[in-house]
């Protein structure tokens, strides 16, 4: 872990320094001070457009046309570029002739056929039940034969069944034609839709930050044609050891500096923590977000960061070089005294028990 103290609000009191020559050795005798001080993780990045993303093809080809130069500005939805192929272009000509001869009004004639058919059937019954009716009255009037009511009584049966029969046609057949004049329609609307899907467009607002392929190169699916970002805004990506990872949350203040802006420390805050260990380098991915932007910025520009844990403004200090280990420093008299460290920067510690200011520390200078 890598800490670093920015300065703070308050002044930090002067270090009380001694040095006592003795014997060709300099030994140096230092106060404790109340001073600020902010204990940091240390962690280095670039920085990445917001929504920035690559552009790829959903199929192969080569590249037709492109529409756009590295520094566009594109809106949702603007062409990028064209991927010539035969095959979305077959699979459309073939899916509009399917259509057109599954449209319901290219097969009227089947329908028209089947509705004569019915009104043949229902005639056929009308004219069944006429003398079945006729036959019926003669019986009653013991006119005519059991036989002969029968067999009306059987060609009506017949006609009315022929009849049903016509219309349950009639009736299965257009459901089977508007099945497939949809079915025809849908697959025509897929094959436009892949169609399309050879024209890579942009998926958000933003800026063209470069090509990757120039007209007439043979790209795949898995080829990368463009990067995208948002130009506006900006995201920190950062990287951040296993070690310190446990003590990283949203919402923590990140000190920044950038190659591009020498002397300048911007504010951030932590937004996202990678669940998600980089087990080649060890490291966890963390963004952050400006809190002011600076002006102008690129992607993969380079930065420095310190991702502040703790802060206080007035704590007991003592330079880190007079730890004997962790918990032990030497007073002047040359006796060990024990103390409970706190935080810690990269120079400083903080006391939090075992020495008051007036106690006089010291450490052989070489």
């Amino acid at each position: 872990m890598k800490v670093t103290q920015y300065p703070m609000p308050c002044r930090p009191a002067v270090l009380l320094l001694a040095f006592l020559a003795s014997c060709g050795d300099k030994e140096e005798r230092v106060k404790p001070v109340w001073s600020a001080i902010s204990e940091s993780v240390y962690a280095a990045g670039t920085v990445k457009s917001g929504q920035q993303y690559q552009a790829f093809a959903t199929g192969s080809g080569v590249i037709q046309a492109v529409f756009v130069r590295e520094g566009d500005s594109l809106r949702v939805g603007a062409p990028l570029l064209s991927i010539a192929s035969d095959v979305p272009r077959l699979n459309q000509e073939n899916a509009a002739l399917a259509a057109r001869y599954a449209a319901v009004a290219a097969n009227q004639s089947q329908l028209q056929e089947a509705r004569e058919r019915i009104a043949l059937q229902r005639r056929t019954m009308q004219n069944d039940l006429l003398q079945l009716t006729r036959q019926r009255q003669l019986w009653q009037q013991t006119i005519g034969t059991k036989l002969t009511l029968e067999q009306k009584e059987l060609a009506y049966a017949a006609s009315k069944t022929a009849y049903e029969s016509a219309v349950l046609s009639y009736q299965t057949l257009k459901k089977q034609l508007d099945f497939a004049a949809a079915q025809a329609r849908k697959n025509l609307q897929i094959a436009r839709t892949q169609a399309a899907d050879f024209v890579v467009r942009s998926k958000i607002n933003g800026l063209v930050y470069q090509l990757y392929r120039e007209k007439g190169e043979a790209v795949t699916p898995q080829t990368p044609l463009a990067l995208l970002g948002d130009a506006r805004h900006f995201v920190l990506e950062m990287q951040v050891d296993e070690s310190d990872i446990v003590r990283v949350r949203p919402g923590q203040q990140v000190l920044v500096t950038l190659d591009s802006y020498k002397g300048q420390v911007f504010t951030a805050r932590v937004t996202r923590i990678s669940p998600m260990m980089r087990t080649g380098s060890r490291t966890f991915e963390v963004d952050a977000t400006f809190v002011r932007q600076p002006p102008v910025l690129y992607p993969f520009v380079s930065f420095e960061a310190n991702i502040v844990l703790q802060t206080k403004p007035r704590a007991l200090l003592i330079p880190r070089r007079l730890l004997v280990d962790d918990s032990t420093v030497r007073k002047s008299d040359g006796k060990l005294a024990r103390v409970k460290s706190g935080l810690r920067d990269y120079q400083m510690v903080e006391v939090l028990a075992g020495l008051t200011p007036a106690d006089e520390l010291t450490a052989r200078a070489k």
